[in-house]
């Protein structure tokens, strides 16, 4: 049996889970770049659940896409939280219903027990820090991938 590849994905859309630690750096690459409305976020404090509905880079395709000399992709996915305890959100102005947010990365600082302190860092130095009694995340593709506008891949030089 080998591990999964990004190629073994093609054209299906994502489905992901991260119930430890060591899988939140692997979706945390698979969201680098994604952007969304502020209006694309909801948290349900009675549910404990956060959710974020985002333009996701398909860094999967990357290289195929480049290989087969084609447009980028993005997809739009669904980026739930659940087993919130906590969460705060800083460098955000939420009255401003016009605002776009680019998620950077998303990190996991441990606590006691299988809890921490998810942290989802994002451009211009906003921030949303989820505190989490378990780490609970989903990943899911809920559109076709489209081709990116901007017709590039993200760059962070």
């Amino acid at each position: 049996m080998t591990d999964a590849r990004f190629e073994d994905a093609d054209e299906l859309p994502l489905r992901l889970l991260a119930q430890e630690a060591e899988d939140v750096p692997v979706m945390a690459a698979l969201v680098q770049d994604a952007v969304f409305p502020i209006t694309e976020m909801r948290f349900d404090p009675r549910a404990r659940r956060f959710a974020i509905l985002l333009n996701r880079f398909r860094w999967e395709d990357r290289g195929a896409a480049e290989a087969a000399g084609r447009p980028y992709e993005r997809v739009r996915s669904l980026l739930v939280v659940e087993d919130i305890l906590r969460l705060r959100t800083s460098g955000i102005d939420r009255n401003d219903k016009d605002t776009i947010l680019s998620l950077l990365t998303m990190e996991f600082a441990p606590g006691v027990e299988g809890s921490g302190i998810l942290t989802l860092t994002l451009a211009g130095d906003g921030a949303i820090a989820i505190e989490v009694e378990a780490i609970s995340l989903r990943l899911e593709d809920v559109t076709r991938p489209y081709r990116a506008p901007s017709g590039k891949a993200p760059d962070h030089r």
